[in-house]
């Protein structure tokens, strides 16, 4: 059985998945406040942390979501990118999803009440909130460029008629230069095939910007099917360029986008791959477990990524060129980014 037609029976296992790991985030930031946007905090920090303050313009450092038990869970910390396995520094912050680039930052929070309040929270270098962003869903990915410019999130929507599923995404991005917020990708005019495209059921998911803060790539999916896309920021424009890519994100150098691609087995939906962006050339990683995250990358020649493990969220490494085999990064982690 062809790939395209497996995707479907094995999307719904993969959602299934979603909607688990979905409750989970939102179960397990049961006590994030958006508006908690200082440093410092009050509780005590895991045997190999300390609470401090975690500035987003100190080149060197891992910052993620830190998913040790306690009351610092959930919480924005950082350890030096040369002694990753060291003493985590624990801010006061608290985020479901986590990024960070050009002395800027992005948390996505949960403020729990009678109806949950889902905020895209921009950050500047000393993580004081410089503007905020109401979001409906639950939060999935964030990005923010290079330059710390633009700033990109995907939620989870439910009550979108045309998924049996019952949910979809919105992926958003928001110019820090400008103020411009655009809600959804859905409002850019999308080419596949050489010819514009329309269609009801089309998401995107998974932004992950270029150098020049106006090239962006990212996943869309319309018609059972996951393409790779080229978005230009200026032109409001989207552009297919393969199948089965999704979460893209590029390396430093701007060459290669790693990847999770769907591979038809339900027990195992998707695998790490790297693509040359040259020679469209597409390369298998040597982790072996089924990865759900927007990967990021340590360096030009390593990638990294959250990783279920049991009752807990790992990041582990492995290298961009198909080489080697997996290594754990960070333990009790999720949503890492490095602070070049």
């Amino acid at each position: 059985m062809r790939l395209d037609r497996r995707y479907g029976a094995v999307l719904g296992a993969a959602l299934v998945l979603v909607v688990i790991a979905v409750v989970y985030v939102v179960h397990a930031a049961g006590g994030t406040n958006a508006q908690r946007a200082g440093q410092g905090g009050t509780g005590q920090a895991g045997a190999d942390s300390v609470l401090g303050t975690v500035a987003l313009d100190r080149p060197g450092q891992l910052v993620f979501r830190n998913a040790e038990p306690g009351s610092q869970s959930g919480r924005l910390a950082a350890v030096p990118v040369a002694d990753p396995s060291g003493r985590r520094t624990v801010s006061n912050l608290s985020c479901v999803r986590v990024y960070a680039a050009g002395q800027t930052g992005v948390c996505l929070t949960i403020e729990r009440s009678a109806i949950p309040k889902i905020t895209a929270v921009a950050l500047d270098s000393s993580m004081h909130a410089t503007r905020k962003v109401q979001l409906s869903g639950a939060p999935s990915r964030a990005r923010v460029s290079a330059s710390g410019r633009m700033i990109s999130w995907t939620v989870f929507v439910s009550g979108d008629s045309y998924l049996t599923a019952g949910f979809s995404t919105r992926t958003g991005i928001l110019d820090t230069r400008t103020g411009r917020v655009t809600p959804t990708l859905e409002s850019f005019t999308i080419y596949k095939d050489g010819a514009r495209y329309r269609a009801a059921d089309v998401n995107f998911w998974g932004v992950t910007f270029a150098d020049d803060d106006n090239r962006f790539y990212a996943t869309m999916r319309t018609k059972g099917k996951t393409y790779l896309v080229q978005g230009d920021y200026d032109r409001r424009t989207l552009r297919a360029l393969r199948t089965n890519v999704e979460c893209p994100s590029l390396s430093p150098d701007g060459t290669r986008l790693v990847f999770k691609k769907a591979t038809g087995d339900a027990a195992r939906p998707w695998r790490l791959h790297v693509l040359d962006l040259k020679t469209m050339r597409e390369t298998p990683l040597a982790e072996q477990h089924s990865v759900d995250d927007q990967a990021a990358w340590l360096d030009d020649r390593t990638v990294m990524y959250g990783r279920v493990d049991g009752e807990t969220t790992n990041v582990w490494a492995v290298p961009a060129d198909g080489s080697g085999g997996p290594r754990l990064l960070i333990k009790q982690a999720y949503s890492p980014a490095v602070i070049r």
